[in-house]
């Protein structure tokens, strides 16, 4: 028997929601299991009912998406959180991600791109939009982080197969697992084991500090 994701939806554009919530019914490894307009309802709602993940917005009257990110993760550690919004700039993306979003997703994805984040981040996988891996790295490029030694990249690229340096370049351009299958015409599941290779040769562990270092060493 499949099992059945139990999400909430947070947004305060009543049409939108509305949306997400037809989107998700047509899912049928999903069930939507509340809604809500700002992050104060969506702590009222969760004290009657239990969730996997939430999708939440990020700019909200009242109670906004980041305070409701942070409560989240104090109160339900183990709720997936992806981060649906119109905004990509630097402050929102990293404000997210520091405290605790699981993913982040554009408005503007389509239905499948999203249902794809969901299915991702509850997997285990950080998921970002091509558009915030884009803005992220250009953020990453500006701040003063230590380089990875040349040595060290080398090394890198000489363990990886072809197969996994073309995985380590739709890594570094923020492709989800399921569109690197796509491409590369393999199944999600070898995509993962060629990940799980990939991260045990960089010895890193978080899929978004994954793709900024490859976007560097594979310029």
């Amino acid at each position: 028997m499949k099992k059945i994701t139990k999400i909430i939806l947070v947004d305060d554009e009543p049409l939108l929601l509305e949306s997400l919530e037809l989107i998700f019914f047509m899912e049928d490894d999903f069930a939507v299991v509340g809604t809500a307009t700002d992050g104060a309802a969506a702590l009222k709602l969760l004290e009657n009912c239990s969730a996997d993940i939430a999708l939440v917005d990020l700019r909200m009257v009242g109670m906004d998406g980041l305070e409701l990110i942070r409560k989240l993760r104090a109160q339900y550690s183990h709720m997936k959180i992806l981060v649906l919004t119109t905004f990509y700039d630097e402050k929102n993306i990293i404000s997210a991600i520091q405290n605790g979003a699981d993913g982040y997703i554009l408005k503007d994805a389509g239905r499948e791109a999203l249902v794809n984040a969901a299915r991702s981040v509850l997997e285990g996988q950080s998921t970002l939009d091509k558009k915030v891996m884009s803005a992220l790295a250009a953020y990453m490029g500006k701040v003063r982080l230590p380089e990875a030694p040349t040595a060290r990249s080398r090394v890198f690229l000489q363990n990886m197969t072809e197969r996994e340096l073309d995985i380590c370049r739709f890594l570094a351009e923020g492709y989800t697992n399921s569109e690197i299958a796509s491409r590369l015409y393999l199944t999600e599941g070898t995509v993962k084991n060629y990940i799980s290779s990939i991260y045990d040769k960089t010895e890193i562990r978080d899929r978004a500090s994954l793709a900024v270092y490859l976007s560097k060493i594979l310029k």
